[in-house]
């Protein structure tokens, strides 16, 4: 099956690399979202079985600044892909996030639960999930969240840098949500693509819920690193973009529908600290 991966060297992209190096992958210098119209003549032109748009413009603080730009990459773009996909009548697999939402209440998020986000990353990943269902294509959209992995930039290497310097830590607390492994992610997108026969929004999620404070608790236990970690409220951590407080995911339908598993992130963890090491 030729599939088609917009990204190279994200976190999910490198992930889909390794996992399924068969596919076909296109970099900025290939098709560059934020010129969305080469995205769609790469597709046409490629003619492929199926499309995972794994790229995306992730600086949620610098979004704040940027949100045009986000709004291009992270909502036109992808009109535009789908847009083609539609044209050929192929799937679309497209990767969101738990940004969509409010971060209000404790509950789980379902997929259908109302979207109201709080940043402008958010609103731009709104607009690109929207502009994907409008296209007519055949799609799955995939909201996931707190990615993590040996490569890019993520909270695992930046608690991991800053544990050189640092034996305490304040870290925040009341922020609740699944940290994901993008080996997983990877994983779910290419048998997505593989299998989708309707359209659909999913969630997909490590298990189980923790805060960050958890997270970097475990990250250190891990590398057998003497961190004190304090928990603090998003309050006492200022930043320019609001973030959620609940980021919590309903994984059901994805488990129904293609029999895909939330992934247990500290055990993914162990992996990730070691390719690290």
């Amino acid at each position: 099956m030729s599939i088609l991966v917009f990204g190279k060297t994200g976190q999910v992209a490198c992930e889909l690399r390794r996992l399924h190096p068969e596919f076909t992958y296109l970099g900025r210098g290939d098709a560059d979202l934020s010129s969305p119209e080469t995205c769609a003549k790469a597709i046409l032109a490629a003619k492929p079985d199926a499309v995972i748009n794994a790229a995306a413009y992730t600086a949620v603080d610098r979004a704040e600044e940027e949100e045009a730009l986000a709004h291009t990459i992270n909502a036109v773009a992808p009109g535009a892909m789908a847009r083609a996909c539609a044209t050929l009548a192929i799937p679309l697999v497209h990767i969101s996030t738990d940004y969509v939402f409010d971060g209000s209440g404790e509950q789980a998020r379902a997929p259908d639960a109302p979207t109201a986000p709080i940043n402008a990353y958010g609103r731009t990943k709104l607009a690109g999930e929207e502009a994907i269902r409008a296209s007519g294509a055949l799609h799955a959209i995939l909201r996931t969240s707190w990615v993590f992995s040996a490569h890019g930039t993520n909270f695992v290497k930046t608690m991991l840098r800053l544990a050189e310097s640092r034996d305490a830590l304040n870290i925040v607390a009341d922020q609740i949500g699944g940290p994901t492994p993008a080996s997983a992610i990877a994983a779910a997108c290419a048998k997505i693509a593989q299998d989708i026969s309707k359209s659909g929004t999913y969630h997909f999620s490590g298990a189980p819920d923790a805060s960050w404070a958890d997270f970097a608790r475990e990250i250190f236990l891990q590398d057998n690193r003497a961190i004190t970690v304090t928990g603090i409220a998003t309050s006492d951590y200022p930043t320019p973009a609001k973030r959620p407080l609940n980021s919590r995911l309903d994984c059901a339908s994805i488990r129904s529908d293609f029999n895909i598993v939330q992934p247990l992130w500290k055990k993914e963890l162990v992996k990730v600290i070691s390719e690290l090491i």
